[in-house]
């Protein structure tokens, strides 16, 4: 796996290189080898990124990397095409992912080998006619990357399905625990001999941690995550025990120590946006009390709202919070709004309150501070995944 990491960085250098782009990054393997870099030396004419979310979770970075690795193992002969996965966060944002982090390490996978977004040009190459786009754990580009749309050619999901469908684009979305179940079943149906240890290992790890250590009471497990998992299991006996990834990585996910309220805010985000309007939607891995009992707790929030400027700013911000009582499965879930404008943070409320579907059986609690709006969510099965759509109709309202 890190040789073609390395292989596929080095190609797409190179591609950038040929268009007068420039790139900081060194080739480390010989233009001959095998795999993308061979590719490269052939005269790549095009770059297929595998993009994952914004949030860039386990499950999302997991994606990325498995399914770059089989669409370049599958890659018809004479193709000069080079797959890459691409990390939808600056390269300075990966330690605020220690789960991330620590799973690649756990597999001697060197962060200096992975591609980010802020390093991928994936914008100049489309200019250029060059890209190609797969997208996994999302079937939607946000605002800021519209203008990619014409590049995507799959869409591999387990979210609501938010795409129009177009001829150029296969699309797979089923409502499964984790989207390494999907890619999984991919693999395992189109070519399983190419699965190796290394894969198998990630794609088993992003399904317990999703699935909560496949807990059935958790509400996120599904048959057909049961199914990858244990196909996987049963391919690769050495694979580590499910529950003791799922404890590792689990502790590593919520460990937010250390942390500013930017990079805590900074650390699993996403954002909508219609119009004028844009909503930040983190994911906190800690109770509200803990978190809204910050001091300077207000002005930290203004100013993470305010720092990309006023045109560019976030309007509001909507806190999911989660968290697992000491022995229980099942998470405790709580919800959050925050907005300089009282209006609009008062018409996000509304619309949480009011939806349907899911019903998140919000219930007011008792303010842990006077600029904030916070609820306890009965649903403990509805995640951020299905509370993004209810937000974004509100938004198109």
């Amino acid at each position: 796996m890190e040789q073609f990491l390395w292989e596929s960085k080095n190609s797409l250098a190179e591609v950038l290189a040929r268009g007068g782009a420039g790139c900081a990054e060194k080739r480390v393997i010989n233009a001959g080898d095998d795999g993308e870099a061979g590719a490269a030396s052939g005269g790549v004419v095009r770059v297929h990124a595998v993009l994952g979310n914004e949030a860039c979770d386990l499950d999302s970075t997991v994606c990325a990397l498995a399914y770059a690795h089989f669409l370049a193992k599958t890659r018809p002969a004479g193709t000069h095409v080079v797959h890459i996965p691409v990390l939808n966060i600056s390269r300075e944002d990966l330690p605020l992912r220690p789960d991330v982090c620590r799973l690649l390490g756990s597999l001697g996978l060197s962060p200096a080998a992975l591609t980010f977004r802020d390093e991928a040009s994936l914008h100049t190459l489309h200019v250029r006619q060059k890209l190609t786009l797969t997208l996994v754990d999302h079937n939607l580009l946000p605002h800021m990357d519209t203008e990619l749309e014409p590049a995507v050619v799959e869409v591999i999901d387990h979210h609501r399905l938010e795409r129009p469908p177009s001829p150029g684009c296969c699309v797979t979305v089923e409502p499964v625990g984790s989207c390494a179940s999907l890619v999984g079943a991919a693999m395992l149906l189109q070519a399983p001999h190419l699965l190796d240890l290394t894969c198998a290992t990630m794609l088993a790890a992003a399904i317990v941690v999703d699935c909560v250590d496949m807990r059935v009471e958790a509400g996120r497990v599904t048959t057909r995550d049961r199914e990858v998992l244990d196909e996987l299991r049963r391919r690769f006996p050495l694979l580590p025990p499910s529950h003791d990834t799922f404890i590792t990585l689990h502790a590593a996910k919520f460990d937010v120590s250390g942390l500013t309220v930017e990079q805590t805010l900074r650390k699993d985000m996403k954002v909508l946006k219609s119009g004028d309007i844009s909503v930040a939607v983190c994911a906190l891995f800690t109770p509200l009390e803990e978190y809204l009992g910050r001091a300077q707790l207000e002005e930290d929030l203004r100013a993470f709202c305010q720092a990309r400027g006023p045109a560019d700013g976030y309007a509001a911000l909507v806190l999911m919070a989660v968290s697992f009582p000491e022995g229980s499965p099942v998470p405790s879930r709580q919800v959050a709004v925050y907005s300089c404008c009282e209006a609009l943070q008062a018409q996000i409320c509304g619309a949480l309150q009011a939806a349907d579907s899911p019903d998140l059986q919000l219930r007011a609690i008792e303010s842990m501070s006077p600029v904030v709006s916070s609820f306890q969510q009965g649903t403990h099965s509805a995640t951020r995944k299905h509370v993004l759509p209810i937000l974004a109709g509100f938004l198109e309202r």
